[in-house]
């Protein structure tokens, strides 16, 4: 397979790119992987297995078909599971069926910084309701001073008649937002 094949868009303003004299072979980064279209949960299972450490952020939304209704917990970011392993894995883990790629230039995947990561995985953790969001590039950015997601940044939205703090994952140019009091951010 040809190196350009094996890696993703172009990574957003905070990916940390890794060149090729720094330590990234034996350093454990925080990635993220494009999948194959419904192959998040089969990724991150076989991942697992190969001992390699996997985030993949699910939401639970309520499905209704014709005879019934039931929750079901589907992929926050659809087509990407995030890994925190060694560059040196990248054929363990581009051998896995259902990946695509690594996300990034081509021979030169981009890592995602930990804090943003951190403020995702403490909403789904919470078990609150998170929903994606269109990736923001503009606006004004806001820090949480209180409350259960206390240091967290992202950007003030309206949603109706509620507040919502949105997170952008500027890798992946995807964000996720959750409803917040508006008492209990700051302007940046």
């Amino acid at each position: 397979m040809e190196a350009d094949t094996l890696m993703g868009p172009s990574p957003g303003p905070s990916a940390v790119l890794l060149s090729p004299e720094s330590d990234k072979w034996e350093t454990a980064r925080w990635f993220a992987l494009y999948t194959r279209s419904r192959h998040e949960k089969l990724v991150d299972s076989e991942l697992k297995k190969k001992g390699i450490e996997t985030f993949l952020p699910l939401r639970k939304i309520l499905r209704h078909w014709s005879d019934r209704k039931k929750i079901i917990e589907e992929p926050l970011f659809k087509g990407y599971v995030f890994i925190h392993a060694p560059y040196r894995e990248r054929w363990s883990v581009l051998n896995t069926r259902g990946v695509v790629r690594y996300v990034g230039r081509p021979g030169d995947p981009a890592a995602i910084p930990e804090a943003e990561l951190a403020a995702v995985r403490r909403f789904v953790e919470e078990e609150i309701t998170v929903d994606p969001f269109p990736y923001l590039k503009t606006g004004e950015r806001v820090y949480v001073r209180s409350g259960p997601f206390k240091g967290a940044e992202g950007f003030i939205v309206r949603k109706g008649n509620h507040c919502r703090l949105v997170i952008s994952l500027d890798l992946l140019m995807q964000s996720v937002s959750i409803e917040i009091d508006q008492a209990c951010v700051e302007k940046i």
